[in-house]
C-alpha cells in the first residue's frame, strides 16, 4: 500500500509539466523548422563548391531533422500542443518532413508505452530483445537472425534505411482504416515533395544532400531509441510482476548530453520522465526531473558510458541485466567443465 501511494504521488507530481504552452511550441516549430530549411539550401549551394563543405552541413542538418522528430514526437502524445487538431496538423507535416506516417507510429508508440520492458507484450514499437533462455532455446537460424539484427553495423547502418524509407512504406497487420489512409496519403505527399524538390534542383542535387540527412538522423535517432532502453541494468519483467512506473524509472535512462546536443534532441534524453508521464511536452522534461527528487535518482548515462551498451545483447531474467554473447558462450564452457557459471553481473561486464 505504502509502494502504491508514493507510485500515484510521483504520477500527480507531474500534473504541473503536462500543460503545454502555445508560444513555446511556436517557438520551437520556427527554431527548428527555419533551421532546417535554411541549412538544406546551404548544403545545395555548397555544392557547386566542394562536396566536402555540403558534408558537415548535411551533418548539421540532421540535428534539425531528429528536433522535427522529437516535434512529431510529442504531436502523436497529444502534448505539443492543447488542440488535438493542431497537433494532428503539426504532426502529419513533421511526420512527412521525417518519413514517417502519424497515425501508424502514433498507434504503435502507445503500445510501447503500454508495454515497455514487459517480456510477456514484446514486438510492437520496440526493439527486438531476447532473453538468455530463450536464445539458448532457440533454433540456430533464428540466433543467427538475433545476431545479425543486434549487430552495430546492421542496427545503425542498415537500420535507418530499413525502417525509416522501406518499412513505414507499409501498413502494419491489422491496422484500422484511418491508419492505413493515412500512411497511403503521407507516402503521396512524400513522393509530391521529393518531386517537387528534385525538379527545382535537380534529382541529384536532391539525393546528395538528402542522402546524407535522412542517413545520419536515422541512424542517431534509432541510437537514441536504443541506449535510453538497452543499459546495464535496466528493468525488465514479466506482466505479473511488471511496473509501469518501475518500466518509466527504472526501465528508462537518463541520457545526460552536453547542452548544445540535449537541445539539438529535444531534451528526450529525459526518458525517464517522459515514460512516467507522455503528456509533458519536451520543453518541460528538464524541469520535471530538477523538481521532482525520485526521478534524480534513475539511471544516468553519458555520451562515454553509453557506448558499453553496445555489447549488451541478451536479458538475463536471473540477474536482471543485459549480458554479451561472449558471456554466454564464457558460461555455457565453465558449465560443460563441471565448473560453476559465472554470474552476469556488472563487474564482469564492465570487466569484459
Amino acid at each position: 500500500m505504502k509502494t502504491q501511494t508514493k507510485v500515484t504521488n510521483l504520477k500527480k507530481e507531474m500534473a504541473p509539466y503536462e500543460k503545454s504552452n502555445t508560444k513555446s511550441s511556436i517557438i520551437q516549430v520556427v527554431t527548428t523548422l527555419g533551421p532546417l530549411l535554411l541549412l538544406w539550401y546551404a548544403a545545395y549551394l555548397s555544392l557547386s563548391v566542394s562536396y566536402w563543405i555540403t558534408i558537415p552541413i548535411t551533418i548539421i542538418a540532421s540535428g534539425f531533422a531528429i528536433r522535427t522528430f522529437i516535434i512529431f514526437h510529442d504531436c502523436c502524445h497529444y502534448s505539443f500542443f492543447q488542440n488535438r487538431r493542431a497537433n494532428e496538423i503539426i504532426g502529419m507535416i513533421t511526420g512527412i518532413l521525417t518519413l514517417v506516417p502519424y497515425q501508424q507510429w502514433k498507434n504503435e508508440h502507445s503500445i510501447h508505452h503500454a508495454t515497455s520492458s514487459n517480456l510477456d507484450k514484446r514486438g510492437i514499437g520496440d526493439m527486438w530483445v531476447m532473453t538468455v533462455d530463450e536464445y539458448a532455446a532457440a533454433s540456430w537460424t533464428r540466433r543467427l537472425a538475433y545476431r545479425f539484427y543486434r549487430h552495430p553495423v546492421v542496427m545503425l547502418g542498415l537500420g535507418p534505411i530499413f525502417v525509416f524509407v522501406i518499412s513505414y512504406r507499409f501498413n502494419r497487420k491489422g491496422a484500422k482504416r484511418k491508419e492505413r489512409i493515412n500512411t497511403h496519403v503521407t507516402n503521396a505527399a512524400i513522393v509530391g515533395l521529393y518531386a517537387v524538390m528534385c525538379w527545382a534542383v535537380g534529382w541529384e542535387a536532391f539525393l546528395m544532400v538528402q542522402l546524407p540527412i535522412l542517413f545520419v538522423s536515422g541512424m542517431l535517432g534509432i541510437w537514441l531509441f536504443y541506449v535510453q532502453h538497452q543499459f546495464e541494468d535496466s528493468y525488465f519483467e514479466n506482466e505479473d510482476e511488471w511496473s509501469y512506473v518501475k518500466a518509466a524509472v527504472e526501465g528508462s535512462s537518463y541520457y545526460k548530453l552536453p547542452k548544445v546536443l540535449q537541445w539539438i534532441t529535444g531534451n528526450i534524453g529525459f526518458h525517464h520522465v517522459h515514460h512516467l508521464s507522455p503528456k509533458v511536452p519536451n520543453y518541460n522534461l528538464e524541469k520535471a526531473h530538477n523538481s521532482t527528487p525520485p526521478l534524480q535518482k534513475a539511471t544516468t548515462i553519458t555520451l562515454a558510458t553509453s557506448l558499453a551498451s553496445l555489447k549488451f545483447r541478451l536479458w538475463d531474467e536471473e540477474n536482471k541485466t543485459f549480458v554479451s554473447f561472449k558471456q554466454i558462450k564464457l558460461g555455457r564452457r565453465q558449465t560443460e567443465r563441471g565448473a560453476k557459471p559465472i554470474k552476469a553481473s556488472r563487474a564482469s561486464i564492465q570487466g569484459e
